[in-house]
């Protein structure tokens, strides 16, 4: 299985549909460059250990069966060089003894034993790795050997790596062009505009941001938005390891400039402003490799939207295929995502095609397809082996990824070890799949986004707020993680949003006052606390609270035409970006967020509540355990929220998108 991919592979996703492009390399001594003050440079990282989310990948490796395998790709810094994977065991029962392999291609790097005492640490060296294109993909095989008298492993308790990192050896080389400023590895993004931004300036920042966090994918990027100190075209403080600093401002000049300075410079995009996120997109776009000097001009990059299509395949909703061996029951997951459909999408129907080894005469057995443990298609095992049905899953079923699992349930006298052969199932990538676009969007709320949202999406806000360019920055580059296709964003002034037929996000921060998009929670100042269609008949339920309390929020309306995603307080900006640094701290909550509305109070975590009553049926038997969320109401609305509220916590375990 793939766990991670490298931020380079990335790009070759962003911007594909860039029609014409031209770029002009000047060389530094023709231009006079813009120079930060000496000792500004930021610091190269020396024989750094970084653990693999950091890389783009999981904290954990799972190895199945006796023979299990799992491949890492290891994004490599210019300089350094994987030296070895380190990690703590989790054995599975049973276990004798064992081994694990690091293999390129088909050399062995390395073989060492497992430890046979629990949470163990173990150490693969990688060296003598080739690094090709600032990567290092890795096959780790292992070998297990069970106790006495037991044939096979539980899948469900497989050898474990856990907390997996990887130890780099060397000095990072520090870039010297535009193509080299953007590393393999990534931890944090500073992007600094003047302390009143134009609307080129905050659409370019905000268009940037979306633009690394696509190109990033799984690594968890931290983009900042920061105001540039006066006087200054670049931050005071200089850059820690993996760490990059970008300008962005609006003059006569177009250009993307790398400073002179020792160790890490910093980046300056320049511009007019109708030329100024021209220039930004230059820096993740194909064409960026060929900036081999210390200054770039592009010329026009044009981005044609992706057109959602009704067909399409698993391999082009990134399921190349998947394979499964068992001695009974073989089970694959095929992941279903609708940002890569471009849009909300229904009546989803999958053509499995594929097969599965034939089973002996003394077995039994069928083949079942589930949602979740809900059953939504099944037929007896035929003697040929071969899958090639049409499957359709249920709206009610679907969220913005859903996992079809395919499984082979077999039984039968397996006799003594060694007596009977593995089953193999496998699921071509080549097998299609139809949908409708889904209106109103399905599922409703905030499963519903970004894909609402796509393939573009205007930013209302109001225009020169430094605040709300942060704000923006913050929920675009949460939302670009939810999906591998990048979102186009525009900003606008909040007004004109309001006011179009687009998808859009809208950032109010003091308060609503739009009374053509009505919210699922609002309130008036000293107001009581309106709740949109929270019991059966679907009016609005009010809730006065004493003394009165404010809050942040984050929510989604569907008007009939288009879906919006409105960010807002009751005269408390504070709580709406503690909010959003919530939403940031931890990439799953973004990932994890239901309901339509995300509610933020002083020193509480934020709540996401369902004022769907639909929506709040199918998730209530998920969700009963999670009340606590409302003690901060006080015991008089505690019960009547009891009778009419659905509240999450935003604690539901489901795959990322990707992996």
């Amino acid at each position: 299985m793939t766990v991670m991919n490298p931020a380079y592979q990335r790009s070759l996703r962003i911007f594909t549909a860039i029609t014409t492009a031209a770029i002009v390399v000047i060389p530094a001594f023709l231009i006079p460059p813009a120079t930060a003050a000496p000792g500004d440079g930021g610091s190269v990282s020396q024989s750094p250990t970084l653990g693999l989310p950091a890389l783009g990948g999981a904290s954990t490796l799972s190895f199945y069966g006796q023979q299990g395998t799992a491949t890492v790709t290891i994004p490599v810094p210019p300089g350094l060089t994987p030296s070895e994977l380190r990690a703590t065991v989790e054995l599975p029962p049973n276990l004798q003894s064992g081994s694990i392999s690091a293999v390129q291609q088909d050399r062995t790097l390395s073989r060492v034993g497992i430890p046979t005492a629990e949470r163990a640490a173990i150490t693969i060296p990688l060296r003598g790795a080739t690094i090709v294109d600032n990567s290092v993909a890795i096959t780790l095989q292992s070998f297990l050997v069970p106790a006495s008298g037991i044939c096979v492993f539980d899948k469900a308790d497989p050898l474990r790596l856990l907390d997996a990192s990887v130890a780099f050896s060397g000095t990072e080389t520090a870039p010297t062009s535009v193509a080299e400023f953007l590393p393999p590895v990534l931890d944090k993004l500073t992007v600094s505009v003047p302390a009143t931004p134009s609307q080129s300036e905050s659409n370019a920042a905000v268009a940037l941001s979306s633009a690394v966090a696509a190109y990033y994918g799984a690594q968890p990027v931290d983009v900042v938005v920061q105001a540039l100190p006066a006087g200054q075209n670049v931050p005071t403080v200089p850059s820690a390891p993996f760490e990059r600093q970008i300008t962005i401002i609006e003059q006569p000049a177009s250009g993307v400039t790398l400073l002179e300075s020792p160790g890490v410079p910093a980046l300056v995009i320049s511009g007019p402003a109708a030329e100024l996120s021209n220039q930004t997109l230059l820096l993740t776009s194909d064409i960026s490799r060929l900036a081999v000097s210390s200054r770039a001009v592009a010329g026009p990059l044009r981005i044609s939207p992706q057109l959602p299509p009704d067909s399409t395949t698993l391999r082009d909703l990134g399921e190349p295929g998947v394979s499964a061996t068992a001695l009974t029951d073989p089970q694959v997951s095929i992941g279903i995502d609708q940002t890569r459909l471009g849009r909300p999408a229904g009546d989803i129907r999958v053509n499995l095609k594929g097969s599965y080894t034939p089973l002996p005469p003394n077995y039994g057995g069928q083949v079942v397809v589930s949602v979740g443990d809900q059953v939504v298609s099944r037929w007896p095992a035929e003697a040929g082996g071969t899958i090639d049905k049409w499957v359709d899953i249920p709206d009610r079923l679907l969220q913005r990824f859903t996992d079809l699992n395919v499984a082979v349930d077999a039984a039968g006298d397996t006799g003594g070890c060694g007596q009977s052969s593995p089953i193999t199932l496998t699921i071509d990538g080549d097998s299609p799949v139809q949908s409708t676009p889904a209106d109103p969007p399905v599922p409703p709320g905030f499963q519903s986004i970004p894909q609402a949202l796509m393939p573009s999406v205007q930013v209302g806000m109001t225009v020169g707020s430094l605040a709300d360019t942060a704000r923006a920055t913050s929920i675009v580059t949460g939302l670009q993680r939810l999906s591998s296709v990048p979102i186009t964003t525009t900003v606008v002034p909040l007004e004109e949003a309001v006011s179009s037929s687009n998808p859009a996000i809208l950032i109010s921060a003091d308060a609503w006052n739009e009374p053509g998009i009505d919210l699922p929670v609002s309130t008036t100042a000293e107001g009581p606390i309106d709740v949109e269609g929270v019991d059966s008949s679907g009016e609005k339920t009010t809730l006065t609270l004493d003394p009165a309390v404010t809050f942040g929020s984050l929510q989604t309306v569907f008007d009939g035409d288009r879906t919006v995603l409105v960010a807002t307080s009751t005269g408390a900006a504070g709580q709406l970006d503690s909010l959003l640094r919530w939403l940031d701290a931890d990439e799953e909550r973004w990932v994890t967020l239901n309901g339509n509305a995300l509610i933020a109070v002083a020193d509480r975590d934020p709540i996401a509540m369902i004022t769907d009553t639909t929506a709040s049926q199918q998730s209530t038997s998920e969700d009963d355990g999670n009340r606590q969320l409302i003690r901060w109401i006080g015991v008089g609305v505690l019960v009547a929220i009891a009778l009419g509220v659905g509240i999450l916590i935003l604690r539901s375990r489901r795959r990322e998108p990707g992996s």
